[in-house]
């Protein structure tokens, strides 16, 4: 999230959200409608759906979508719904259809990959019935970076709306030549919005993250940047090893050693290697950390007021997977490390939070991008 850090109001505390926000039905559903229903929802990497004929069945919102490759490598994706008494289009989550032809398991109502009805099945055609009006329901798709994107919304937003950096900003990383080389599937007993609130802060690091905390200097002062602290030139200027951006002397990448996994990306800038990391977020539903030898995809989704659940793909260049000796586990074991830690303090703060349903909290200066998170969640109408 971006904000301005030199707004006077950002110097002042200021209420958050109600607690109920957080574990109310009604809200929940005011939340699905206003935000899950509306906007763009990464569904998965292309790879999963590479070849023609293959598919698989998503859900965003309580909808079930089918997500399909055509004949002609052209993705497609449709409500996952047949058009006779509703049955979900296919008997299995994943898979490659037999024919170009999606077939109902229930009646056999059989469309071609563009949705159209081909036949019902049925023995005596009803008088009059128009093929033409019972295809299956098209739903905007999208591919960027080697992630599939839909919406709900037949007349979604603009696609680059809910990231907070261009598009371009991981070109460098290559992330549609990746292959997944591990994902992690974790259910939180949490709101959403809990977790995105986390994320959006690092006032909990030092105390929950200790091995984050010493590899990113700024992160165990608390801080997202070093430039958040108001004195950070004065710091530099003194030689304070903790002053500046990016990863500890000597370490290089998020990994248990430091040590990067695999070669770096060729096309890296010197800003970004001396980072370590680079964050792009793609609201309500994805963000992507681009290190100097691998990439950390995050996809949640709400399962109910109080249940979110979490898919980490870990992102590595084909050439490098293919490598002997290629061995990704440093960057695992510390990445899922620090998931932990942020997934056992969401579910804290979650059980907190039913104990004063209408209070609101507190948030400080370098809460700045959990205000800004707010402010997005009210600009769309999803909370008070």
């Amino acid at each position: 999230m971006t904000t301005d850090r030199d707004d006077p109001a950002l110097r002042a505390a200021v209420p958050s959200l109600a607690a109920r926000a957080y574990f109310d039905p009604l809200a929940h559903e005011r939340e699905l409608q206003r935000i899950w229903r509306r906007h763009w929802i990464c569904a998965g990497r292309t790879e999963e759906i590479a070849r023609a004929r293959e598919f698989r069945q998503f859900r965003i919102a309580d909808h079930g979508v089918l997500l399909l490759r055509d004949e002609q490598g052209g993705l497609r994706a449709f409500l996952d719904s047949c058009r006779h008494r509703g049955a979900s289009l296919c008997a299995s989550e994943r898979g490659r259809l037999a024919r170009a032809a999606i077939v109902c398991p229930y009646h056999a109502w059989t469309y071609d990959l563009q949705g159209r009805l081909l036949r019902t099945g049925a023995q005596h055609p009803p008088v009059g019935f128009d093929r033409d009006a019972h295809g299956l329901r098209p739903l905007p798709v999208r591919e960027w970076n080697g992630f599939v994107f839909c919406c709900l919304d037949p007349d979604p937003p603009p696609f680059d709306a809910g990231f907070d950096q261009p598009l371009e900003r991981l070109d460098a990383w290559r992330l549609g030549d990746c292959l997944s080389v591990h994902r992690t599937i974790l259910t939180i007993a949490c709101n959403w919005k809990v977790f995105w609130e986390n994320y959006n802060e690092c006032l909990h690091c030092p105390g929950v993250h200790p091995e984050l905390a010493r590899l990113v200097p700024a992160y165990g002062r608390g801080l997202l940047e070093a430039r958040d602290d108001p004195d950070w030139r004065g710091r530099a200027a003194a030689g304070d090893p903790s002053a500046g951006d990016g990863l500890r002397p000597g370490a290089r990448s998020w990994t248990t050693t430091g040590e990067p996994i695999g070669p770096e990306f060729p096309g890296l800038g010197d800003a970004d290697r001396h980072a370590g990391h680079v964050y792009v977020t793609a609201l309500p539903s994805l963000f992507v950390v681009g290190h100097v030898d691998y990439a950390r995809a995050v996809r949640l989704r709400p399962l109910g007021p109080e249940t979110t659940e979490l898919r980490v793909d870990y992102l590595v260049p084909r050439e490098t997977c293919a490598a002997a000796g290629f061995d990704p586990a440093p960057a695992i074991a510390f990445a899922e490390r620090v998931l932990g830690e942020d997934a056992a303090i969401c579910e804290t703060n979650q059980r907190g939070l039913r104990a004063a349903p209408e209070a609101r909290g507190t948030l400080l200066p370098e809460e700045y991008a959990v205000r800004a998170f707010h402010a997005w969640l009210r600009a769309e109408g999803a909370v008070d």
